[in-house]
């Protein structure tokens, strides 16, 4: 168990926790939800010991291990990729390192034997023989092949590191699992993996995510950050939000019940006040009117955006063909023979976990890159707009909001330009903020408000919902789904996913194309369990291959 006893942390004059005391206990997850800027990850760092707060202090139940996902993509690039997984258990490992240096000792003493053999006691009660099975068996199940686990970090990729970090968390079955967005840059089949570690896992899970498919699936219960308190919610993000809907109403009508009957006192009040007759009740009265105390109602620190694209034009028949594209990126075939039509009215998902197939495949047919073979060809009617993976060098300059915004607007009025800042949630001061020093966050609002200027009616979105809050994250989820044009779009998010698309490409390992015209859900049923199979026979049948070949 881990709980806060008055923990405070003050940030100059600014509280941003007051007095929370909140109790966390064995067998349940709990989200940790708030609007950008309300402490989510700065709570998790106080409770894992990274940080001191002002006042108050954090309660582990003695004898417990506290496991903290690792935000430092760097910090183990000079360990192999097991040694870092095994580093979950900081105690496991150094008594392993501590036996290696040991028995490498050319003169072993009696003393040495001794030492040794206390280390291969606490070894073993630490069920030390199965580590690194236990370790590779993280790493496979996040998708990091087994190939890979004798490898240095530093020679992964980004998102093969992210993996990695998230095995060392879950390493060694922790009493407190903290997980700051473990979500991020983990493709759907990992997250669905990780999905199910969580339910099955039988300790103290706090989880920070902006996934809102992830929380119903994990969360037993939901911790919700807002104006510096934590109040807890029994349930997953659903139920909390209709709980927390729920009570809002419930005390709107409490309050206008308590408004009906002191309107009804102070009329009585006056019309009797001076009346001997009366008087003795409108004492009584005045008295009953000092006591009605209204609910507090404090306006949430949630903002919602308000996101809406709607092309200036409608949409011919003819949408897009793609014949044969395929290309090649440093000696891996990424996209092999792609052949594909477009319709008017598709809203296509594209899923998998090569996350640069689908990158690669969004900047050719943005005329970014040039396909190795094949063609595509936009139909006359059709205007795209594209949320790009990577949009650093769309800010790297010296202009402010405003000014970034109206180069893309037919309409240079700088009030129908703040009109679109403003549904983005940038307003006043917020329109002269030089774009280079905005956060990432606000970046992604800005390419979204840039979209919604163009009036485009095709729209290109790779992994738009990264570093939104969970606000944006629904603001963004109700725009696709109500966008009347066409939409090709890759996104780690379930419930975009699911809640969006209508057909469903993936291309596979070796760069092929599955195409269907399906739900995500209906997809993930029907074929998942067929592609394992499918796999699983050719490694087989490749296996027996290479045994008749040595025969």
């Amino acid at each position: 168990m881990i709980s806060t006893s008055n923990v405070t942390l003050r940030v100059g004059k600014k509280a941003l926790f007051e007095d929370v005391n909140v109790k966390f206990t064995e067998g349940n997850c709990y989200g940790l939800i708030g609007a950008n800027g309300a402490g989510k990850s700065t709570f998790l760092k106080i409770l894992s010991g990274k940080l001191e707060p002002t006042k108050g202090e954090v309660i582990i139940t003695p004898g417990q291990r506290l496991s903290f996902l690792q935000q430092d993509h760097f910090k183990y690039d000079e360990f192999m990729v097991l040694d870092t997984v095994i580093m979950g258990n900081k105690r496991l490992y150094d008594i392993m390192k501590e036996k290696d240096a040991l028995y490498a000792k050319e003169d072993f003493t009696e003393e040495d034997g001794i030492k040794a053999s206390e280390l291969e006691g606490e070894f073993a009660t630490m069920d030390g023989w199965n580590a690194e099975s236990d370790a590779a068996t993280l790493l496979n199940g996040l998708g990091i092949e087994t190939d890979l686990h004798y490898m240095y970090v530093k020679d992964l990729t980004g998102p093969q590191k992210v993996k990695v970090l998230l095995a060392q968390a879950l390493f060694g079955n922790p009493d407190i699992l903290l997980l700051d967005e473990p979500t991020n840059h983990l493709d759907l089949d990992a997250i669905a993996w990780l999905e199910e570690f969580l339910i099955n896992f039988e300790n103290t899970v706090i989880v920070v995510s902006h996934d809102r498919y992830f929380l119903n699936k994990v969360c037993t219960q939901i911790a919700d950050i807002d104006y510096g308190k934590i109040q807890l919610y029994a349930g997953n993000y659903d139920f909390w939000y209709e709980s927390s809907q729920l009570i809002i109403r419930q005390m709107k009508e409490a309050n206008r019940k308590k408004e009906e009957k002191i309107k009804e006192l102070q009329e009585f009040i006056s019309r009797f006040s001076a009346n001997a007759s009366k008087s003795k009740q409108a004492t009584s009265r005045k008295r009953a009117l000092e006591k009605i105390q209204l609910d507090e109602m404090r306006p949430s620190s949630r903002k919602y955006p308000y996101i809406d694209f709607r092309p200036n034009r409608s949409i011919g028949n003819e949408v897009l063909t793609v014949e044969g594209l395929s290309k090649t990126i440093d000696g891996v075939k990424i996209l092999d023979d792609l052949s594909f039509t477009i319709g008017r009215e598709d809203k296509v998902a594209f899923v998998g976990g090569n996350e640069l197939a689908k990158t690669t495949l969004f900047k050719i047919l943005m005329g970014e890159m040039e396909p190795d073979e094949g063609t595509y060809k936009w139909g006359v009617t059709t205007t795209q707009a594209y949320f790009p993976k990577d949009s650093s060098h769309e800010f790297d300059n010296e202009d402010n909001i405003v000014e970034w915004l109206t180069q893309y607007s037919e309409e240079k009025d700088v009030t129908y330009v703040r009109g679109f800042l403003g549904r983005m949630l940038f307003s006043g001061e917020d329109g002269v903020k030089k774009v280079k020093v905005l956060s990432g966050g606000e970046k992604v609002r800005c390419l979204l408000s840039k979209m919604m200027i163009s009036g485009a009616n095709v729209l290109i979105l790779d992994e738009p919902t990264d570093h939104l809050d969970m606000e944006a994250i629904t603001a963004l989820n109700n725009g696709m789904i109500k966008f009347p044009g066409v939409m090709l779009f890759a996104s780690r998010d379930h419930q975009v996913v699911q809640t969006t698309a209508n057909r469903i490409m993936e291309i596979v390992p070796g760069g092929k194309l599955i195409d269907k015209i399906t739900t995500y859900d209906e997809y993930l049923e029907s074929d998942e369990m067929a592609r394992k199979r499918q796999t699983y026979t050719v490694t087989a049948l490749e296996e027996d291959e290479l045994a008749e070949d040595e025969e």
